[in-house]
C-alpha cells in the first residue's frame, strides 16, 4: 500500500503535459489532473499567507456521507478504491472511481457520499496557509 500510495503521489505530482523526470523504461509518468478550474468549473485561487500543502488519505465507509461542508482552500484528490458521489447544494454531481482525479470546489458547500458496498479511500492534498482551515461546516 505504501509503496501504491508513493506512485499516485508522484503521479499526482506530475500535470499532464509537464515534465518533472525524465521518462525511461524504469520511469513511467501517469498524469491524472491539470486544471485552472475545479470540477464545476470555478477558477482556483490561492489564499493569502504562508503557503501550507496538507496531504492525508480519507476513507468513508459504504453508505456513509461526510456532511455539507466547504473547502476555503484548494485541493485535488484521487480516489483509490470505491465510489464517491459530490453533490453541491444546486444538484450538480460529480462521480468518481477507482484511479480517477478530482479537482474539488473551493468555497462551494457540498457533500461527499460513498455509493458503492466497498470503503472509499481517497488521498487529498490542499494546497493552503498556515493558519486557514481545510474544510468548514456551513
Amino acid at each position: 500500500m505504501l509503496a501504491r500510495l508513493a506512485a499516485i503521489v508522484l503521479a499526482l505530482a506530475v500535470p499532464a503535459g509537464a515534465v518533472a523526470l525524465d521518462v525511461s523504461p524504469a520511469i513511467k509518468v501517469l498524469p491524472l489532473v491539470r486544471a485552472t478550474t475545479s470540477w464545476n468549473g470555478a477558477p482556483i485561487s490561492y489564499p493569502q499567507g504562508q503557503a501550507e500543502i496538507t496531504g492525508m488519505v480519507i476513507e468513508i465507509a459504504p453508505g456513509a456521507e461526510t456532511g455539507w461542508h466547504a473547502h476555503p482552500v484548494p485541493s485535488f484528490g484521487m480516489v483509490l478504491e470505491g465510489t464517491l458521489e459530490v453533490t453541491l447544494k444546486d444538484g450538480q454531481k460529480k462521480h468518481v472511481g477507482p484511479g480517477q482525479g478530482l479537482v474539488e470546489v473551493v468555497g462551494t458547500v457540498h457533500n461527499g457520499r460513498n455509493t458503492g458496498t466497498v470503503p472509499v479511500k481517497l488521498v487529498v492534498f490542499y494546497a493552503g496557509a498556515i493558519g486557514t482551515p481545510l474544510t468548514v461546516k456551513p
